[in-house]
């Protein structure tokens, strides 16, 4: 049994929808079909997923919210039509938006995770019908029947530990299930969501429920790069990955699949498999527990993110102080706030997070506090930070890695702003200017990956 997730511009339009079918009926094991919502179908067209966060903030503003909705029943309408499905279809897309856009507004956040959740709820009961036009015996599942049970946390849901009992009697089910992704039900049974991009999520969820031969993630490249194609373009394709390197790679801004859908396969020991929908005969790339890594290169792949900001905190004999770390993660706990990386000095912490959530309000109340309840010296934020990771298995087996990376970096003129190495040597990370994180990944490349 293999559970397959396809994205958003797998699905963006009739000829990806068709692709999509295909690949289906191409494999009988293929028994879960986890779908995103629309993707784009160009570089100017707007996601059916933005689309609903545009209506939901309409409403939210006592605004009318019409040309969003049309637009997004219209995106459906294309693939209904294309395959001559019931116009019974479309009147039944329509009255399930209007009745979320309309509905309850008095929970900002459960609110706005309704209206969103409704491009992938949609969409598999729109590729459920297609597929039955094409003779296959398949149907929609709807998370709250099937128990994907979630926490209260609106748009960054997580997995409740009974949702794996519920979603195990799948395994059982006849036919092929097509499955929305990115959202299920809270124990009250509101709809709320994952992050964004958590479809690959639910897909790993299913995967690891159901005892899955292989979670299948079919998106719009042939497989995973060991860097960005768009800062490298020559970037050569990786075979085969660890979770740990994914997982790293993932976290750092490798968009092929969301870092938290690692966990749930990780447990459960199932591989994944990144493909490409419209060349699903390329082999891909294998993520898997262990990987022969014997007479490889020290890194496997160069990841860059983008979005974050550093506190940095000085106070002289800070080391002698019994418990500032824990004070200075509360203040950001009770901020609401988590960190990502922390290094640290002898006199001097610095907390590494991601600036979405940091407004300057936020910003200057947290200065204060660190200033007036931990007497810091100094207290400041310096925001426009990329993390460059390296990662690979191999890089503890290999003497100078940091040497040559740092190297590397100063070769493309690049000033290092932090670094770090986690405890298991798999990975290292470099903070440096937004404006930079290019010049940087390159360097890197050419002296780990690029030979003759």
């Amino acid at each position: 049994m293999k559970v397959c997730k396809f994205g958003g511009t797998s699905l963006a339009d009739p000829d990806g929808v068709r692709a999509v079918c295909d690949i289906v009926k191409a494999d009988p094991d293929r028994r879960i079909v986890v779908v995103s919502a629309p993707g784009c179908r160009t570089p100017e067209d707007v996601k059916v997923t933005d689309l609903l966060i545009a209506c939901a903030a309409r409403r939210l503003e006592e605004q009318p919210a019409d040309a969003e909705c049309e637009a997004v029943i219209a995106r459906f309408e294309d693939i209904r039509r294309a395959f001559d499905l019931p116009a019974g279809l479309t009147e039944q897309i329509e009255r399930d938006l209007r009745e979320r856009v309309d509905g309850d507004r008095s929970h900002r956040g459960q609110y706005i995770d309704a209206v969103k959740a409704a491009g992938e709820d949609l969409c598999a009961k729109v590729i459920a019908a297609v597929l039955c036009s094409q003779g296959v015996d398949a149907r929609y599942e709807d998370p709250r029947d099937a128990g994907l049970l979630l926490s209260d946390e609106y748009g960054n849901a997580q997995l409740l530990p009974e949702s794996y009992e519920n979603l195990a009697v799948l395994r059982g089910a006849k036919g092929v299930i097509v499955f929305p992704g990115f959202f299920g039900y809270t124990r009250e049974g509101a709809v709320v969501t994952f992050p964004r991009g958590g479809s690959d999520i639910t897909g790993s969820i299913l995967a690891a429920a159901v005892g899955a031969e292989v979670y299948e993630n079919f998106t719009d490249v042939d497989s995973v790069f060991a860097a960005d194609p768009r800062l490298v373009p020559d970037a050569r394709p990786v075979g085969e990955l660890t979770y740990r390197e994914m997982r790293e790679l993932s976290y750092a801004g490798f968009s092929v699949l969301h870092d938290e859908a690692i966990l749930p396969v990780v447990k459960a020991g199932i591989p994944i498999c990144i493909k490409n929908t419209h060349r699903p005969d390329e082999p891909g790339t294998r993520i898997v527990a262990h990987r022969d890594h014997e007479g490889e290169e020290e890194v496997v792949g160069i990841a860059c993110g983008h979005g974050f900001c550093q506190i940095s905190l000085e106070k002289y004999l800070l080391n002698r102080e019994v418990g500032f770390g824990r004070k200075t993660l509360q203040i950001l706990e009770e901020e609401g706030l988590s960190f990502e990386h922390m290094p640290s000095g002898i006199d001097q912490i610095s907390v590494v997070l991601t600036q979405e959530g940091l407004d300057e309000a936020t910003e200057q109340r947290m200065l204060e506090r660190f200033r007036n309840d931990l007497r810091a010296s100094k207290a400041e934020v310096e925001r426009g930070l990329a993390l460059i990771m390296i990662v690979g298995e191999n890089m503890r087996f290999h003497v100078g890695v940091a040497a040559k990376a740092t190297r590397a970096i100063a070769d493309a003129g690049v000033n290092i702003e932090m670094m770090n190495q986690g405890a298991s040597e798999i990975s290292m990370m470099f903070g440096v200017k937004d404006e930079d994180c290019g010049a940087a990944v390159r360097s890197l490349y050419d002296a780990f990956l690029r030979h003759g």
